[in-house]
């Protein structure tokens, strides 16, 4: 047995949680893959893996072998790429995946300097407001807004986004200002997104609003040209509404009642060993982009 192998198919298996889809991943057939398995647990006298027909679990044991085979390995492909000196210039395939509005607006440009500075680099940027998952994907890194569950991935802290409450200045003229969240119940609404309930801060606390719409959409750009044409109050992330900012189309309410800002991250999976594709795109955004909408 391949113990260096072996570790590499167990760590596979784990992220997949599948003996059959970590097969796929590393063009081995399924029974190899399980007596690799197997060979591993009968050499270190432990069980690492849990079966049943449905799912693959961890063990404890498991567990704590996860986390020291994933130093292991990171090791030693840093060793291999520090001989090679791989690590020194990007190269290969690179994937990156963000949210669309905002992957369009400000990934994207960053993806263009990348590519004009690193030739020996293929680039795919995708674009999908659904939460991939990096390793069953093969994504190199995501850039995410918003506040991160626990997982294994590794982030990196590039930015904030405020969320706002906006509205045209015609229609304030016509309707007046809310000078409080508890205010909008009496304005005209706009709903962007699934979550049917505002929040604001109040005294240190949560306050929770849910009005009744009178349009609704899963587009920003949608809620943000019927709030400009004066079809009521709409909250959104502050990139979304920079231009009719900008322009004078639409002015930010209550601002005093808003949330912390949202923190951006770039996120990539858990490795000592950060590859130079990754490290070059993060030092980018930190050179090029200003994404601090907060």
């Amino acid at each position: 047995m391949d113990r260096l192998e072996a570790m590499h198919v167990f760590v596979t298996v784990a992220d997949l949680r599948g003996f059959a889809p970590a097969a796929r991943k590393l063009l081995m057939s399924p029974s190899a893959v399980t007596r690799l398995i197997a060979a591993l647990e009968e050499h270190l006298g432990a069980r690492l893996l849990q079966r049943t027909t449905r799912q693959v679990r961890l063990t404890d044991v498991g567990a704590r072998y996860l986390e020291r085979a994933r130093r292991i390995l990171a090791d030693v492909e840093e060793a291999d790429g520090s001989a090679r000196e791989e690590r020194n210039r990007p190269s290969g395939r690179f994937v990156v995946s963000a949210p669309v509005g905002f992957g369009r607006l400000h990934v994207s440009p960053v993806m263009t300097d990348y590519l004009k500075r690193y030739s020996e680099v293929a680039c795919e940027l995708r674009l999908s407001d659904n939460l991939v998952n990096l390793v069953e994907d093969a994504v190199d890194a995501a850039v995410r807004i918003g506040h991160l569950a626990d997982s294994s991935l590794v982030a990196r802290h590039v930015g904030e986004m405020r969320r706002i409450t906006v509205a045209a200045p015609g229609y304030l003229k016509r309707h007046g200002e809310p000078k409080t969240p508890g205010a909008l119940h009496e304005h005209q609404t706009i709903q962007f997104g699934p979550s049917a309930s505002w929040h604001f801060m109040q005294d240190g606390r949560d306050m929770e609003i849910t009005p009744s719409p009178r349009f609704t959409s899963n587009s920003a750009d949608a809620a943000l040209q019927y709030a400009e044409a004066g079809g009521g109050i709409t909250r959104v992330l502050a990139y979304q509404a920079a231009e009719g900012l900008k322009r004078g189309r639409l002015k930010i309410l209550l601002t005093k009642y808003e949330q912390p800002a949202l923190p951006i991250h770039i996120v990539y999976p858990t490795s000592r060993l950060l590859s130079a594709k990754v490290r070059a795109f993060i030092d980018l955004v930190v050179e090029t982009a200003d994404w601090k909408f907060g």
